[in-house]
């Protein structure tokens, strides 16, 4: 294939509608960024040589050209996470220092940041929409953070910095991934898989036949098991041989720690660099950059939560474990006296079985994807008044596993389009659970003829797959997890928001961003919306009712445990972002073993290397705001007890409430501060109540 072909029909040239995925191939995106970047290069120039400081002569045209940017780069972003290999990933490694360097020129634009200024004095500024003017503000203010005030040697230091952040950040991402992939278990005895629940063994045995082992069976074997989510959680729970879940353990902990993968080197520099990014922007810490664009004040308003928090749940996991040791010594299990990291799992597995009288496999059969999808669905109906109905075959996907989906209003009329990508391919996709942006909603003027251009949301999950025929037969965890990714999409789909700038989740603060998915996870154990999807695969027999009280039950299960962790993580990132010292006494490792002294119950072994794959602060957007999800959770879980208030029985009610929290805070978008959308929706500010009440720790607290 010439060049020229290839520009000619370049799939990633398109620069508008859905991507067509089926045409797009890894060796056409050097050439496609080859043609675009030079392109949008003079078109900049041109607009800085024009610009007029009005909404139509300034924010319009910019826009258009960083949407041609955003389309092309999120189609290679999106594909890096769920169709990675090593073709793609040296085509984005040659392009990525090229991507940054123009937009490091777009931020840094003189021309366009004066007028932006000139715009918010002029007299125009007074008809503007509230969500214009919070877009004009974000851009001021995203200049100045990304270094336009900086002039000679210290724009060009920062520019080298913002290039090798990102390529650090891909690597270490990379790294993780080909980790996860490298390490694998195979179990060849009856013995070694004792304990194992058939859905595991039936995965275990496909892992197995994926690599070559035509023969196996769930019943005989052989049985691969790996670092990736739906294969390691279970074996860590049901797993009968405490030396194999050792070993899978230890593993786990040390991905990326050693070798040509280790990110301990990579961990200090990008710590360094960003602290070396923050001083030139006048920042004293890299957390308080990170802030400046957040809803929480300071690093002191978030020490004060995670402390207020912390305080709420240590001796909650205290006791917690002192019960799961009395627990194992009541079933003469030798390690009662010494658990180990390996043994927690375990035992909170089997203490919950005989606490609550069920384990997480016998509630799959009640869980299939189309049925969880069909409770999901008629969830969001019975809130706020919209229907999912499948659209597959009206969109290009990645993958034969996606399903795409319409959304339409009351009339009937679509106003917004989703992928979901459900399914675990450790080979190919990163781990973990995300909503992005595929196309924003926006007002868009064409030949003097306006539309409005509907927003589509790419939703994807690492659930089970379907095994041997059956559907995928999803945990309990994992229905929660496509709720939450659900609540994002909501967010992104059903915004009234016309400026592309301000619709959706765009320019919405980073802490407040997990309001609406967090939101959505506690309908889980809405009576209504859980019979309405809990019904057995095969059978159709509704979920048992002692079923649903145990799940009630054992919501709070060990929930100080699991708060402080999420708690430890968010004092270990915002520490190594605000205090600590690359190149000191101390390594990132060593901060983390002293917070661990008041943030964990079981201190870190020695070779845990965690943050080697804390991919959230080192290879996303979660650095020093890993806080977020409990600063965004006091407000989800006080957005909820609105709905509790209203009384969950009462559907007139629940309709109501709904239509407000539609109208607010998933319409609303990045049009205001976070602070009003909530108040608009609760009439007041929010209260961590709710969230201790929710998680079981009021008392603890009082």
């Amino acid at each position: 294939m010439s060049t020229n072909a290839t520009i000619a029909d370049n799939p990633l040239l398109v620069g508008k509608g859905l991507p067509p995925f089926e045409a797009i191939a890894p060796e056409q995106v050097v050439p496609a960024f080859e043609k675009r970047l030079p392109e949008l290069d003079s078109e900049l120039e041109k607009l800085e040589s024009t610009v007029t400081p009005t909404w139509s002569g300034l924010v319009e045209p910019l826009q258009q050209l960083e949407e041609r940017l955003t389309w092309s780069w999120g189609i290679v972003s999106h594909l890096m996470g769920v169709k990675n290999s090593p073709e793609l990933r040296s085509a984005h490694e040659t392009v990525q220092p090229q991507v940054v360097k123009f937009s490091n020129k777009l931020s840094q634009s003189k021309p366009l940041y004066e007028a932006f200024k000139a715009l918010r004095d002029s007299e125009e500024w007074n008809s503007l929409e509230l969500a214009q003017k919070r877009i004009v503000e974000a851009a001021l203010r995203d200049a100045e953070l990304s270094g336009v005030g900086l002039e000679g040697e210290k724009r060009e230091r920062f520019n080298a910095i913002q290039l090798e952040l990102a390529e650090l950040s891909t690597k270490f991402g990379n790294h993780i991934l080909d980790a996860t992939k490298a390490f694998n278990l195979t179990l060849t005895s009856k013995d070694e898989v004792d304990g194992l629940p058939p859905s595991l063994l039936s995965l275990a045995a496909q892992a197995a036949r994926a690599e070559g082992a035509e023969n196996a069976t769930a019943e005989n074997g052989p049985w691969r098991i790996t670092l990736d989510y739906p294969s390691y959680v279970p074996f860590m729970q049901h797993s009968t041989r405490r030396d194999l879940r050792e070993k899978l353990y230890k593993a786990f902990l040390s991905r990326a720690s050693s070798g040509e993968l280790d990110n301990k080197p990579l961990i200090e520099r990008i710590l360094e660099l960003r602290k070396e990014k923050a001083a030139l922007l006048g920042f004293n810490s890299y957390a308080e950059l990170s802030l400046a664009r957040k809803m929480a004040p300071d690093v002191e308003a978030v020490e004060a939560l995670l402390e207020e928090l912390r305080s709420a749940s240590y001796e909650a996991a205290v006791k917690d474990l002192e019960a799961l040791k009395a627990f194992a010594a009541s079933k003469n299990a030798e390690e009662a006296s010494d658990l180990k990291h390996w043994d927690i799992s375990f035992w909170a597995e089997r203490q919950r079985e005989e606490k609550f009288a069920f384990n997480d496999e016998e509630l799959r059969p009640y869980f299939p994807l189309p049925q969880v999808l069909d409770g999901l669905f008629g969830l969001v109906k019975r809130l706020f008044g919209v229907t999912v109905t499948a659209a597959d075959g009206q969109a290009p996907v990645w993958h034969q596993d996606v399903r795409y989906f319409q959304i339409a209003d009351e009339t009937g009329e679509a106003i917004a389009y989703f992928y979901l990508d459900p399914y675990s391919r450790p080979a190919e996709k990163r781990g973990g659970a995300w909503m992005d942006d595929c196309v924003g909603r926006a007002k868009m003027t064409v030949e003097g003829k306006t539309t409005t251009r509907l927003p589509v949301a790419y939703l994807i999950c690492n659930q089970t797959p379907p095994v041997d025929g059956n559907p995928s037969l999803m945990t309990f965890s994992e229905v929660e997890t496509l709720f939450h990714e659900f609540g994002h999409g909501l967010q992104h789909m059903l915004t009234k928001v016309d400026y592309v700038g301000a619709s959706g989740i765009n320019n919405v603060e980073w802490d407040a961003v997990e309001l609406p998915s967090q939101f959505m996870e506690n309908w889980c154990y809405d009576r209504a919306t859980l019979f309405g999807m809990a019904k057995h695969y095969e059978t159709g027999e509704p979920l048992p009712e002692h079923y649903y009280q145990k799940l009630l039950a054992a919501r709070n299960y060990m929930s100080g445990s699991g708060m402080l962790r999420q708690l430890h993580f968010s004092f270990v990132d915002i520490e190594l972002h605000h205090r600590y010292q690359p190149g000191g006494k101390e390594t990132a490792a060593d901060v983390r073993n002293r917070l661990a002294k008041t943030t964990t119950v079981l201190p870190p072994l020695p070779e845990d290397a965690f943050l080697c794959a804390f991919g959230h602060i080192f290879a996303g957007g979660y650095a020093a705001g890993y806080y977020s999800y409990k600063w965004a959770e006091v407000l989800s879980a006080d957005a909820f007890a609105a709905f509790e208030d209203a009384g969950l029985e009462n559907e007139e009610a629940i309709a109501s409430t709904g239509k407000r929290y539609r109208d607010t805070v998933l319409a609303l978008g990045g049009s205001l501060h976070p602070m009003e959308v909530f108040k608009s929706f609760r009439g007041r500010e929010p209260s961590t109540e709710p969230l201790l009440r929710h998680s079981g720790l009021a008392v603890a607290a009082s």
